[in-house]
């Protein structure tokens, strides 16, 4: 990854394109570049990157949010979960220039200031912690997945059991084994018993 600025706007150079660069030829074109808009927790920042830097890559390396992790990069973990108008694609497999204008949220754009959000409350109460790669897309995906079920359905969760809170959060894979007091978590805040 190199980043760069230029008039006051900072760019990324994902690694396929610094590998790109230095092995071109003086006949082939240099990798293109693409200004967007992304609107982040609520804030919105241009940036210029190269049509192949992932909106993970973005985030973390552009913003310098570090809360959504970087877990296997290959979307199969879920650690890099995030919010996109409604919808939770891993940060890992989309790219940033496919973003421009969407409202995105990260696991710290849940919270308000210093107030945890009711499910990170959970987490913390149930020790749902994980050891910190999972746990943001774990919390985030969580979070959203109720977020989103809130938005698409009303104010009520149609989980009536644990289990069917385990198949919608399937896709956050964790290796210190905490599914269960992360489920307990979740159950809690959205009102189904063990």
């Amino acid at each position: 990854m190199a980043i760069a600025q230029v008039a006051g706007i900072t760019m990324t150079l994902g690694t396929a394109a610094v590998n790109a660069a230095a092995t071109a030829t003086p006949d082939e074109k240099p990798p293109a570049m693409m200004r967007v808009r992304l609107k982040v927790n609520g804030g919105s920042f241009p940036l210029i990157v190269d049509m192949l830097t992932t909106l993970l890559d973005a985030l973390r390396e552009n913003l310098r949010l570090q809360g959504t992790k970087k877990g296997c990069d290959q979307g199969q973990c879920g650690a890099c979960t995030v919010l996109i108008d409604g919808r939770l694609p891993n940060a890992c497999l989309t790219l940033a220039v496919m973003h421009d204008g969407n409202e995105i949220t990260t696991i710290g754009g849940v919270s308000k200031g210093e107030q945890l959000h009711p499910m990170q409350a959970a987490f913390l109460k149930h020790d749902g912690l994980q050891c910190g790669i999972a746990r943001r897309g774990a919390c985030a995906h969580r979070w959203a997945c109720r977020a989103t079920l809130q938005k698409n359905i009303g104010n009520t969760f149609t989980a009536s059991t644990q289990n069917e809170i385990r198949e919608r959060v399937s896709g956050n894979l964790c290796r210190c084994s905490a599914y269960p007091k992360a489920v307990s978590a979740m159950s809690e805040v959205v009102g189904v018993s063990a």
